[in-house]
């Protein structure tokens, strides 16, 4: 990789009181396949002491091995690194000895208790024993643990695993704070709750802490964002300097002539000029690649008013600066068709028809007595905190657990009595990366060609359709194992799509996406839906819903609401200076529900 980028005119001016400062570090990865990878290339920056800072930045930035490297982990190959005044490279255990590290999968033991994982990290850590009950109480009052600490931590929802996780992790109170993507796969209650900790950790208590995060909106709580691209910065300095990038020129584009705003945003993105383009409220926000004098302006056929420009708009500035607008869906139709085109008799037919649908393990109810339809070319959204249900009830419609009592039929088949027949005709992609890593690119492509009983010329012309329409060419030879996270999501996608199912499942497709990727994710499933695919999706990523159709909220395996965005948004209540979204009306419904029944519970949801 040339290492060509040059600086942003941003700067944040170093001191002697810097945390965490790194002159021109380098640091390069050899894969298996013998290419070499520059992750950090040339790197200079400072944080100061007290601080909170947002690591940002595209799948493969460098963010990762930039805290790795802070943490005393990994070696640079060559630059400078000081943190809390050690050379970390000379004294690594010695900056470790005053640090709380949280990696993106944190090492929790799920067959110990609550307790039990925060003794074996005091034992690590060397915390005495006089020391802990004291240091107990204040992590438990912190997090809302302490009713749970004799719960097992394979039994805790996601958001109570992260809590859990940074508990450990400041056990024995850090001078500095590293956390890669904390909030990854949490929904948003969990996710206000982490907040309110990091900045209490920060604000009260004086801690140091640098954060990853693929939640730009976290990014504006912090006091200094840095951006990364390639292993080097874009820019740096407070988040507001960031979405100054963005001034005059965003704006939200209103569909009209009962245009829905996905296909407004599809046009939009091939529009020239058009940096991004997504929904919201309804509505479509723009970002231009050139500021407009005006208030209000056309773009495309649409007329369009200003609006304040936030972080995320900002960031897409700088990152359409770096890279090239992606290619345009729309001109290769042929490669998303699907076996079947739909008639527009057939856009109300029902494909998913669940009706009482109930799944118990002993005595715990994960789904109860739920009920709703899917119909053709929809995109419908299953959404909830952790704990929900939501991934129960996929692997109930994909057929992978069999349902305690109700009714299930997907694309016709009674799938409590025939499985396997319905499973032929849809397509899962799940939660966590589900391929086989050890096998390269190449290989889960074939293997699961051949487990969807492809064969001979259709096989060869599907994985050489995946390979081309998922950009996975390149990597065809690299274990799946090593790809960067964006690839390995590309990758599962390809391999569910390669039998060209009726019906797309996709189980938090996006958690962890940056928002390039996210965008051209979106892409394809509006694509994939125009063109006959239905698709059922679960995402914590609240404003996602925006692109749906239509989609119901779970929480403890009941539905709590369900329509059209538009519908669920009506419940939101009023926010002071803006317009209230999805994920305010999400967090409304939740808390009303859970209030009105508090002796309920989910947090041991499967």
């Amino acid at each position: 990789m040339a290492c060509d980028i040059p600086p942003r005119s941003i700067v944040m001016t170093a001191d002697s009181a810097a945390a965490i400062v790194c002159h021109e570090l380098h640091k390069t990865f050899r894969r298996e396949t013998g290419e070499c990878v520059e992750a950090l290339c040339g790197l200079s920056w400072s944080a100061e002491r007290g601080s909170l800072t947002a690591l940002v930045g595209p799948d493969g930035a460098g963010k990762t091995t930039l805290i790795r490297l802070i943490a005393g982990l990994m070696t640079p190959d060559s630059g400078d690194l000081q943190v809390l005044g050690i050379d970390v490279r000379r004294q690594p255990q010695a900056v470790q000895n005053r640090l709380g590290y949280m990696p993106q999968r944190f090492g929790l033991y799920e067959d110990l208790t609550v307790q039990e994982n925060l003794d074996l990290y005091a034992d690590l850590h060397g915390v005495p024993a006089a020391q802990r009950r004291a240091r107990y109480d204040q992590l438990m009052q912190m997090t809302a643990l302490g009713p749970f600490v004799n719960r097992l931590a394979g039994q805790l929802s996601g958001g109570m695993k992260q809590k859990l996780g940074l508990a450990c992790a400041l056990v024995r109170s850090p001078d500095l704070l590293l956390l890669d993507e904390p909030t990854v796969g949490v929904d948003p209650l969990s996710r206000r709750e982490l907040w309110e900790i990091i900045l209490h950790l920060v604000n009260e208590q004086k801690i140091t802490a640098l954060v990853a995060t693929s939640y730009l909106d976290e990014a504006e709580r912090c006091s200094q964002s840095v951006v990364l691209y390639q292993g080097q910065i874009l820019a740096q300095g407070t988040p507001a300097e960031v979405t100054q990038l963005a001034a005059d020129r965003s704006f939200l584009v209103e569909p009209a002539n009962g245009q829905s705003a996905r296909a407004v945003q599809t046009r939009l993105l091939r529009a020239a000029g058009v940096v991004e383009a997504v929904p919201q409220g309804g509505h479509v926000r723009v970002v231009l690649e050139q500021p407009q004098a005006e208030h209000e302006t056309v773009i495309g056929a649409w007329p369009a008013a200003r609006v304040a420009p936030r972080f995320e708009d900002g960031f897409m500035v700088l990152l359409a600066q770096r890279t090239e607008k992606s290619a345009d869906l729309g001109e290769q139709p042929e490669k998303l068709t699907p076996r079947r085109k739909p008639q527009p008799e057939s856009q109300h037919v029902q494909v998913i028809e669940v009706r009482d649908l109930s799944r118990q393990f002993g005595e715990f109810t994960a789904v109860d007595h739920i009920s709703f339809t899917v119909y053709r070319n929809e995109i419908f959204g299953l959404l909830g905190p952790n704990g929900a249900g939501k991934t129960t009830t996929f692997r109930m419609l994909c057929g992978l657990l069999p349902a305690t009592s109700g009714t299930l039929r997907v694309a016709g088949v009674d799938v409590r009595r025939a499985r396997a027949s319905a499973r032929e005709r849809i397509g899962y992609v799940a939660q966590k990366f589900s391929l086989y890593g050890q096998l390269t690119v190449a290989e889960n492509l074939d293997f699961f060609a051949s487990a969807y009983n492809l064969r001979g010329s259709r096989k060869r012309d599907r994985i050489a359709w995946a390979l081309d329409e998922f950009e996975l060419s390149k990597h065809r030879t690299l274990p799946s194992g090593q790809l960067p996270g964006g690839y390995k999501q590309r990758l599962a996608m390809a391999a569910a799509l390669l039998h060209e199912p009726e019906i797309l499942f996709l189980d938090e497709p996006t958690s962890g996406a940056d928002p390039l990727a996210r965008r051209d994710f979106w892409q394809r499933i509006s694509e994939l839906a125009d063109r006959g695919v239905t698709v059922i999706i679960t995402t914590h990523f609240i404003e996602e819903a925006e692109y749906c159709d239509r989609v119901v909220i779970l929480d403890s395996g009941k539905i709590l609401a369900r329509g059209t965005p538009a519908e669920i948004r009506r419940r939101a209540p009023a926010v002071p200076g803006r317009e209230p979204d999805m994920e305010d009306a999400f967090v409304a419904i939740v808390q009303a529900a859970r209030q009105a029944d508090r002796p309920s519970t989910a947090e041991g949801a499967a």
